[in-house]
């Protein structure tokens, strides 16, 4: 598949993800661009020639439903899209792929420290946790104890769903004091 394929079928997937059952007036999946804008967006910029936007965007409808990543359901003359077990997953990923935590222009002075304790029977995917961790930018302090001065409950609220761990195993604490921080802040550059 294209590159271009593959992030429209990425943006269909997240799109359908966040806003559940899509339904559609017709049997043409080109209404659903109402739906997913960010998809429109994307082929907008992409392809200036309608009727190739229109085929881009049907192949990959059709692309995914040969997949089983998406079902087509009729109900009364009213078409919904929704996504299959196996769709929920993928777009699930690309959700964690692109995961980002936003910084405020502003420091509040209060550390987010994650703690996680995943069983030794399930070490890849704590090994996976803590990738993604990296990849956010926290700081470990220790093995299982990781540090960041910026909010990040819902992104880690996300990952806690995503590995499917539970509160006990993934704890976020908010604390004002830690000793000896300077490496801390000087990690994040604050003063």
């Amino acid at each position: 598949m294209k590159r271009d394929n593959k992030e429209i079928t990425r943006l269909i997937l997240k799109g359908l993800l966040i806003t559940g059952a899509v339904a559609v007036a017709s049997t043409s999946p080109m209404f659903v661009s109402m739906a997913l804008p960010k998809v429109t967006k994307y082929l907008s910029d992409k392809i200036k020639d309608k009727r190739k936007k229109n085929k881009r965007f049907c192949n990959t409808f059709y692309y995914l439903k040969r997949n089983d990543l998406i079902n087509f359901e009729n109900h009364g003359g009213q078409i919904y899209i929704s996504l299959t077990k196996e769709g929920r997953k993928k777009a699930g990923k690309y959700q964690i792929d692109d995961l980002e935590i936003k910084k405020p222009k502003k420091w509040d002075r209060k550390w987010r420290i994650l703690i996680f304790d995943i069983k030794n029977k399930e070490r890849m995917k704590r090994e996976a946790l803590r990738g993604k961790i990296k990849e956010l930018g926290l700081f470990q302090l220790q093995k299982s104890v990781w540090a960041y001065p910026y909010n990040f409950t819902n992104e880690i609220k996300l990952l806690r769903s995503f590995f499917g761990l539970t509160e006990a195993e993934m704890q976020v604490i908010i604390a004002s004091y830690i000793e000896n921080d300077r490496g801390l802040k000087n990690n994040f550059k604050l003063s």
